[in-house]
């Protein structure tokens, strides 16, 4: 008899993983509900939320209920100020699953309700003073590639600031500065967006994505943040969700991003991905400005001159 290969044999994951998988609610609530006694596997309560579960082959009940592997889900939220990326805060504070039980959207216009909607993750973080796009799934594998700094997958922010902004502060961040943890954090590109007397807006576009990185950068200049925007995720572009709302992401916008992740470890830039990606949706710029493309600046020759060969 021919020996089962390791990629045939039945993956094993924590019980209280499984749970978060499967789309039922995150993990440490899953631990909870473990420790409890009120999950079963195959017949038998277990409390220990690393018991190992095969997902396809072993049957989970909560509170006698049966749980079934729910379709995968991948939603775009766009994040007001104030509402923290957490499942539930200490503080009281409002989280972003207030507002997914509060709206009801779908990508086909069907209504989808909140209610209806299986256990989501938020795909990285936006801290409470920040806002726009943020990615929320119950594909846990996809959230991890979508927010991992190695995938190097575009984000363009755009940030507020309390001084006007001149070249010499949108060199330095792309060159990099050091953070008071000792971290050279650096922004792919940086431009100033406007100006006005006391303060401007840059647009800011990092493929890492550390750890509150902009304004520790901006904090390392001793520059203040006033407002911090994002605006895009690769392809996807927060466009004009409303604030608070949401929406499933169509067929074709997961291809997309998809498609931007396989090319995360080629030296490609964003235009040529997006260039593959085909003509996408005009970017929502602050009011009065156009959409920038980066493109090498030629110098046409004056009249009388001849073009060089």
């Amino acid at each position: 008899m021919n020996p089962v290969k390791p990629e045939e044999r039945p993956r094993r994951v924590a019980l209280a993983r499984a749970l978060s998988k499967l789309g039922y609610c995150s993990r440490s609530q899953a631990a909870a509900l473990i420790r409890a006694g009120r999950v079963r596997l195959n017949g038998s309560v277990r409390r220990n939320p690393e018991t190992p579960v095969h997902l396809e082959q072993d049957r989970i009940l909560v509170d006698e209920r049966p749980i079934e592997s729910e379709g995968k889900v991948y939603l775009m939220l766009n994040k007001p100020r104030g509402v923290v990326t957490t499942a539930s805060d200490e503080k009281g504070r409002d989280t972003v699953y207030s507002l997914l039980n509060e709206r009801s959207a779908s990508a086909d216009g069907s209504g989808r309700s909140a209610s209806a909607l299986p256990w989501v993750a938020p795909v990285g973080r936006l801290d409470k003073a920040s806002e726009g796009l943020l990615l929320l799934t119950n594909d846990s594998e996809w959230g991890a590639r979508v927010a991992a700094p190695e995938t190097h997958l575009e984000k363009i922010y755009h940030v507020q600031i309390g001084i006007v902004a001149d070249e010499k502060l949108v060199q330095s961040l792309m060159r990099g500065v050091k953070s008071e943890e000792g971290d050279t954090l650096r922004a792919r590109q940086v431009r100033i967006l406007r100006s006005g007397q006391k303060n401007s807006w840059l647009e800011i576009v990092l493929d890492e994505g550390k750890n509150r990185q902009i304004r520790r950068m901006l904090a390392a200049r001793g520059v203040e943040v006033l407002r911090l925007v994002r605006v895009t995720i690769g392809p996807l572009q927060l466009g004009k969700l409303q604030k608070g709302a949401f929406r499933t992401l169509t067929k074709e916008e997961k291809q997309l991003l998809d498609r931007a992740m396989r090319y995360s470890g080629a030296t490609r830039t964003r235009h040529e991905v997006a260039e593959e990606c085909g003509p996408q949706p005009a970017l929502s710029l602050p009011k009065g400005r156009k959409p920038w493309v980066a493109e090498r600046k030629v110098n046409k020759p004056r009249r009388g001159e001849r073009k060089d060969s």
